[in-house]
């Protein structure tokens, strides 16, 4: 059942989105309590790497849960579509790290977007984490006990169950949970430890509900998945790799960065494509960069957050929550949300029409797969090549920063990070990657005028929007910021 939209007598606490206000992007924000009997799966066999599980239902339990939900505040501005984000709690914090990146062609585009607290983590805080540390709240009960008193979760072994429930309340109960707006597609979409919760939903629970979701956005997963079945309950973990099965009749775009790639182990994980999956991966960029960590959150589509991106290439910070991760070497700066715009687009699309986006080329690992096979700048090879590292100004990098290391075999946002365990800051740094600007001598010997640089970033933008990997509009955008820029000469 659904119960809202919940009277804003002292605020929805959402700390991990974005911050400005929706109404300067034409959105409008509400929040909803979900409630419900879950379930909770076993297996009577081993997990197979290949994906294909028959699973069966272990026990039950009652929860309610918040869900947020963005959308247009013009109804004829919606363009039938619904993303639904498996909100992620590696922070400590129910952080919409899907939207936070990816949210300009969201609003460019007119969908609806609801954020779900399918974990416990969201709810209750994680004991020792970021979130903790920076805020003193742990989960949305401790930052308003009177206004989420109803809440309570029964773990996270029923969390697939709860949002396979979330997906039917936006088809079944759209009228109260959209305002009355009537969606088309219901796409899911799931961020690092949300990913290896989505690849084990697609290999569990997809096949015994097929039409709840139309398509999934699989962006930053690792080796596996998340846990079948975890504490208190018998645990059941996944192999290592874990594959999306292929008997699937779904779409799913699986969006890779290098640090997914050898940090997260998804090089052990890569599969062929087939009818419906596809992977992307994306050269010089990092699980999280400067975009991500720095600047989505006040973006709200004036172009500034673009200008704040491309320079941090040419200054990198070192220090994305200052006095809390604090990182040894600065970050990477070649921000990703390009390419996930264009993802989030593409899905789309594929479920709209049936045409399925391209398979990108896979970035160039050593033979060791311990690094990337890189150009003469020093960025890796192979992948979907942008402009930041086709006209580069910075060596751009998803590996590099010292400090811990997750192991593959333990990544960060699933094994690490699950929502009784925190992550420490050495760790997060790890998967921030690194940046390295080049030398003034280094710039001027790559361009001896700003026109030379300007005339190979525009080049760059041109060939991959024909690729079908960066949209027209962020193009333009990052061509004028370019030729704003001082490089060159």
């Amino acid at each position: 059942s659904v119960q809202g939209p919940i009277l804003p007598t002292s605020g929805i606490s959402f700390l991990g989105s974005t911050l400005f206000s929706l109404s300067q992007v034409g959105y409008e924000e509400s929040e909803y309590f979900l409630s419900g009997t879950a379930t909770a799966f076993t297996s009577k066999n081993p997990l197979t790497k290949n994906g294909n599980w028959h699973v069966t239902p272990a026990s039950r339990a009652s929860y309610t849960t918040r869900v947020v939900v963005y959308r247009p505040i013009d109804p004829k501005k919606f363009d039938g579509t619904v993303d639904v984000e498996w909100l992620n709690v590696t922070g400590g914090v129910d952080a919409a790290a899907a939207w936070l990146t990816g949210h300009p062609e969201e609003i460019r585009a007119g969908m609806a977007y609801v954020g779900v607290d399918a974990q416990a983590g969201g709810i209750y805080g994680v004991p020792g984490s970021v979130a903790t540390a920076q805020t003193g709240v742990g989960g949305i009960k401790q930052s308003d006990p009177t206004r989420y008193a109803a809440l309570h979760h029964p773990g996270d072994t029923y969390s697939y169950s709860i949002f396979e429930q979330a997906g039917e309340a936006v088809h079944k109960s759209a009228s109260k949970l959209l305002g009355g707006l009537s969606p088309k597609r219901v796409l899911a979409i799931g961020e690092s430890q949300s990913a290896f919760y989505l690849t084990t939903y697609l290999d569990a629970i997809q096949p015994l509900s097929p039409g709840v979701y139309d398509g999934y956005l699989v962006y930053s997963r690792g080796n596996d998945g998340s846990d079948l079945s975890q504490s208190p309950q018998p645990t059941i973990a996944t192999p290592n790799p874990t594959y999306i099965r292929t008997d699937l009749h779904v779409p799913v775009l699986l969006f890779e960065t290098e640090a997914d790639l050898l940090l997260l182990g998804y090089v052990e994980a890569r599969q062929a494509p087939t009818h419906y999956i596809r992977e992307w991966e994306t050269a010089g960029t990092a699980h999280d960069d400067t975009y991500g960590l720095l600047y989505s959150r006040s973006d709200n589509l004036t172009g500034q957050a673009d200008t704040q991106a491309f320079a941090s290439m040419l200054n990198p910070p070192k220090d994305p929550i200052p006095g809390i991760v604090d990182c040894d070497a600065p970050i990477n700066a070649g921000s990703h949300t390009y390419e996930l715009r264009a993802a989030v687009a593409a899905l789309d699309h594929w479920v709209r029409t049936g045409a399925a986006p391209p398979q990108s080329p896979r970035l160039e690992v050593n033979a060791s797969k311990t690094g990337f096979v890189t150009d003469a700048n020093g960025n890796a090879l192979g992948g979907i090549r942008t402009p930041q590292v086709v006209a580069a100004v910075s060596k751009l990098s998803g590996l590099g920063q010292p400090g811990a290391t997750p192991a593959p075999s333990q990544p960060v946002g699933q094994k690490t990070t699950s929502s009784s365990s925190a992550v420490g800051a050495g760790v997060l740094c790890a998967i921030f990657g690194t940046t390295v600007p080049f030398s003034a001598s280094q710039l001027a010997t790559l361009y001896p005028s700003h026109r030379d640089f300007v005339k190979k970033w525009d080049a760059a933008t041109a060939a991959e929007v024909r690729e079908g990997y960066l949209l027209a509009p962020d193009a333009h955008t990052l061509d004028k910021v370019a030729a704003a820029s001082n490089v060159g000469g």
